[in-house]
């Protein structure tokens, strides 16, 4: 694994995708431009948003906040994140997080391998055209060596 090329960019460039209703992604690097080696992208997160609890068989994921505070689900374990906080959830253990605030929230996600720009690419148009049936959106997860195990996490 090599990186092909050097990249630097400014605030609002980078491979922009969606996650779904109200979580907007810019990519600043994809394992296409590291040689495979991570992923690096910013997450604009709508306020009470975030994704549904999943498990990740293969990538390590990362996440510092940039902006408004997270309930965070590692494995069975609660944690509350604020701004400058910063998150490691390993590959195989379930995990999930939410926006607590009223505003739009932001994060720093970085997955080990890289490669996750491709999910985000099948999920997207999915998620944006309807809500898709559960068995659609789970089999997306598991052709990205993840599983949808369960619902987003609640404000409570």
């Amino acid at each position: 694994m090599f990186a092909t090329q050097t990249r630097v960019l400014t605030p609002n460039e980078g491979l922009k995708l969606q996650s779904g209703p109200g979580r907007d992604l810019i990519f600043k690097v994809t394992g296409e431009d590291t040689g495979g080696a991570f992923d690096y992208f910013i997450v604009k997160v709508a306020p009470h948003g975030g994704p549904p609890l999943h498990v990740h068989h293969i990538q390590e994921e990362t996440i510092h906040v940039l902006k408004g505070k997270f309930k965070v689900r590692i494995g069975e374990e609660i944690f509350y994140l604020n701004e400058g906080d910063f998150a490691y959830l390993p590959s195989k253990v379930p995990h999930a997080f939410l926006n607590l605030t009223e505003e739009e929230a932001e994060i720093i996600v970085v997955y080990t391998p890289g490669g996750g720009h491709k999910f985000y690419e099948e999920l997207g148009p999915l998620m944006h055209n309807g809500k898709p049936e559960h068995k659609v959106v789970a089999e997306v997860f598991e052709r990205h060596e993840m599983t949808l195990l369960g619902p987003p996490l609640d404000l409570d």
